[in-house]
């Protein structure tokens, strides 16, 4: 006897202590913390922090921590070379997919996973290499030089410079910008089983490699219905063009015989208000009034369609909120960030969930290969006919 349950929705396929959702409260959890509290009042590195050892860190082990990984940002310098052979108009994605695994062919003293000193080797290169690595796809995609990383810097201050300085002018990050993309990492670290970190965790019950197991994690956050959706999103507010047509679009979409769907809006898990959507709403608005963006047509009808989405009965029924894809694909692009970043930044910020979890599979002494069950439905038994024979 077996269940049938496409998409595993009701089928827990692991037990954790990382993070709790309660999608009807609109609540999550990490290590037992509010996602809110943690996001107002820490910082990125704090949460990588609590996520893979499970207690907030003290004085002494924060600055331990943070220095630490500040001091594990550089790459093997054959990664610049490794990054010219794509081609210049390669998505960024497809970099990180490929150089993440490639991680494996250059790090190979921190590959024995039954060895924890390994296994915390491994987590702290990934959390601190992941922003340099995104950084270098970023510049390789549109021809900049690679930025080494600063390590006096912080953890986000230091990628904002990576991604933005140039060799010939000096680079200040600004403490608003540094702040509200700090939370948006914070918002997107871990958020319990979903695709990407179930398909980590699959590939690390085979016992391959951290690296190579976060690069499979990539490949699945790549797909459009899940770490692709504020790239959707601000595809969508492109597309609706002007705050004018906006009803014509509402419509569309009340109407069940028309395709066309609002990206951005609504949760596979969360039926109430997403609790991270709340504190993006608030980063968004600061981000566009420090930048004096709220005159970009495109944000103009992201601030109605939030305006009437919020107001309108429809919606409230429908428990159609603006969720976190909504307001981070506003807060990247009006912080000069291209929509093919998007889907890097996830990546990024999501690393410290997946090593952590991956980490937990691992350490878990009831954990086996993943294995799921089938339905089958293709033709029954057989017998093979010789190629003459056959009509």
């Amino acid at each position: 006897m077996f269940t049938y349950d496409p998409g595993f929705t009701s089928t827990a396929s692991c037990e954790s202590k990382i993070t709790y959702i309660d999608g009807d409260e609109g609540m999550l959890l990490y290590r037992g913390y509010p996602i809110e509290q943690l996001a107002v009042h820490g910082d990125f590195l704090e949460t990588c922090y609590l996520l893979l050892y499970g207690e907030l860190p003290n004085t002494t082990d924060k600055h331990k921590f943070d220095h630490t990984v500040m001091r594990h940002t550089m790459v093997h310098e054959q990664m610049s070379r490794f990054l010219s052979g794509f081609r210049r108009d390669a998505h960024p994605m497809a970099v990180m997919v490929a150089t993440v695994g490639a991680m494996s062919a250059f790090y190979h003293d921190s590959l024995d996973i039954t060895n924890p000193h390994h296994r915390m080797v491994s987590s702290i290169r990934m959390i601190a290499k992941m922003p340099t690595m995104a950084s270098m796809a970023y510049k390789y995609s549109i021809g900049q030089p690679f930025v080494y990383p600063k390590n006096d810097l912080g953890y986000t201050a230091n990628f904002l410079r990576m991604c933005f300085s140039i060799p010939c002018e000096e680079y200040v990050v600004d403490p608003v910008l540094e702040r509200a993309l700090d939370r948006i990492f914070i918002l997107h670290a871990d958020h319990e089983q979903n695709a990407s970190t179930s398909t980590v965790r699959l590939a690390g019950s085979s016992g391959a490699n951290p690296f190579a197991c976060v690069a499979a994690g990539i490949a699945c956050l790549w797909g459009p219905a899940h770490g692709g959706a504020n790239e959707a999103a601000l595809a969508m507010l492109e597309e609706i063009g002007t705050p004018e047509r906006i009803p014509h679009y509402i419509a569309r979409a009340k109407d069940k015989n028309d395709p066309f769907r609002l990206m951005g809006f609504g949760h596979r898990v969360y039926k109430n208000y997403d609790p991270r959507a709340k504190l993006m709403q608030q980063t968004t608005h600061e981000v566009l009034n420090l930048l004096g963006h709220r005159d970009d047509p495109l944000l103009q009808v992201a601030l109605e369609l939030e305006r009437i989405a919020l107001h309108d009965e429809y919606f409230i029924e429908k428990k159609l909120y603006p969720n976190i894809d909504f307001y981070s694909g506003i807060t990247l692009k009006a912080m000069g960030f291209p929509t093919s970043m998007f889907t890097v930044l996830f990546a990024l910020a999501r690393t410290v969930g997946w090593i952590a979890q991956w980490k937990e599979m691992i350490e878990d002494p009831s954990q086996k290969i993943g294995r799921p069950r089938q339905l089958y439905t293709g033709a029954p038994k057989r017998e093979y006919i010789e190629l003459a024979n056959r009509a």
